[in-house]
Parts: structure tokens; sequence; C-alpha cells
């Protein structure tokens, strides 16, 4: 079965920086494609990003863009979210999400990732102004 371990949250201080990685098992990584998600406290899930496995592609929402960096790791069975310039509204917990290649990509499939991808924990990330 699909397992997802979620690493790498804190506490930062406005403008700082975070690497969360999410390690995959129990799947064939490589058919999968992977997604961040967070939920601040009081407020509903929001995708965050999203990375193909097909041929790498990401996808950004538009409060990170610019800031955050999502990457694979197909040989480690790992995916990376580098989160730079971290503001207090980033504070959240984070969760990676993986989800069969659906063929589609971007905002559609993170929406579809929302309802039909396997969570694993989160782990928090605290962003102090």
């Amino acid at each position: 079965d699909v397992q997802l371990q979620a690493s790498g949250g804190g506490l930062v201080q406005a403008g700082g920086s975070l690497r969360l990685s999410c390690v995959a098992s129990g799947f064939t990584f490589d058919d999968y494609a992977i997604g961040w998600f967070r939920r601040a406290p009081g407020k509903e899930h929001e995708g965050v990003s999203c990375i193909m496995n097909s041929d790498g592609s990401t996808y950004y929402t538009d409060s990170v863009k610019g800031r955050f960096t999502m990457s694979r790791d197909n040989a480690k069975n790992t995916v990376y979210l580098q989160m730079n310039n971290l503001k207090p509204e980033d504070t959240a917990v984070y969760y990676c999400v993986a989800d069969v290649n659906r063929g589609v990509s971007g905002d559609l499939a993170l929406g579809i990732m929302l309802n039909y991808g396997t969570f694993g924990p989160g782990t928090l990330v605290t962003v102090s102004s």
C-alpha cells in the first residue's frame, strides 16, 4: 500500500528557508505524480505544488511561485520542496500526496489529488514574523 513520510518542518523566521522531504514506499514511485498540500489552522487543504512522473514538470500555486521549488529523485523514491523567503502565511501542516498519473497536470492534477490521492502524515512549518 502507498506510504508517504514527510519531514523537514520546523520553526523559521520570516525570510528564512526550509527543505521538506517526502519518502515514498509501497508502490512504483515512477508511476505516480506527487503533490504537496498544506493546511493552515482553521482553513481547508490548499494545493501548493505537484510534479509529474512522466516528464518531471512542476506546477505551483500562485502564492508560492518564485519562492518554492519542487523536485523528485526517482532513485531514492523521494520528493523535495525547497521553500525560500518564507512568510508567516506559509505557516501550516504540509502533506505530500501520491496519485497515479491521470494524464492531467497543474491545478487540475492537484484538485484530483485532493480527492483521490493518498496523504501521508504531515510536517509542521511555522514561520514567525
